[in-house]
């Protein structure tokens, strides 16, 4: 049977609605023909045969609630099967954080990446809304066989500071540090791909 991974993109959040115009009217439009893939537009042709990649749409990453991709996550639960491998991208990161310390998923993790995964700080500009991690994520690190946490130390959307925050709260995980992956939207990212073959 195939190996099951599930990946959760990022998006942004915001204190209040006030403060997402002001992001809208700020932000440089995107007007791509032909845009390239990212790396978990690709993970499942890297992968291969194997493995089976989940990659669902979470709701408005644009102004993401944490409701609504609970919502939204939960209707999976009929597609997975024991031994998933879960990825969660910045703030999708930070919302398996949230949603595992608080709940138990009804099938058994084989493996957890954070890459970039966010960890709140009460800066405005560094605003997690309901998607913050719990002060406690014991009940995330006894559901899963192994944790990976990936960051960059030229990260410019999530400080390399919060890496180290996820490495005190789950002492059991493997920190992979890089110097020059950025925010991890680049093409391609064959250490995951070789992390995950090696589960």
């Amino acid at each position: 049977m195939k190996k099951q991974v599930v990946i959760i993109h990022g998006g942004e959040t915001f204190k209040n609605y006030k403060d997402y115009l002001a992001f809208l009217k700020s932000c440089e439009i995107e007007i791509k023909k032909n845009k390239a893939k990212k790396w978990k537009e690709t993970l499942a042709e890297k992968l291969g045969k194997g493995f089976e990649v989940l990659y669902p749409k979470m709701p408005n990453p644009m102004n993401a609630k944490y409701k609504e991709w609970k919502i939204m996550f939960e209707k999976l639960f009929p597609f997975l099967r024991n031994n998933v491998i879960l990825i969660g991208h910045s703030l999708g990161a930070a919302f398996l954080a949230r949603y595992l310390s608080k709940r138990d998923l009804p099938k058994k993790i084989k493996a957890i990446f954070f890459v970039s995964a966010p960890f709140g700080s009460k800066d405005k500009k560094y605003w997690l809304a309901g998607f913050s991690p719990l002060k406690s994520l014991k009940n995330l690190e006894k559901q899963a066989q192994k944790i990976v946490l990936c960051h960059s130390r030229d990260d410019k959307v999530v400080p390399f500071s919060d890496v180290k925050k996820y490495a005190k709260a789950l002492p059991k995980a493997e920190v992979l540090a890089f110097k020059n992956k950025g925010h991890f939207n680049q093409a391609s990212f064959p250490e995951l791909i070789k992390k995950i073959k090696k589960i």
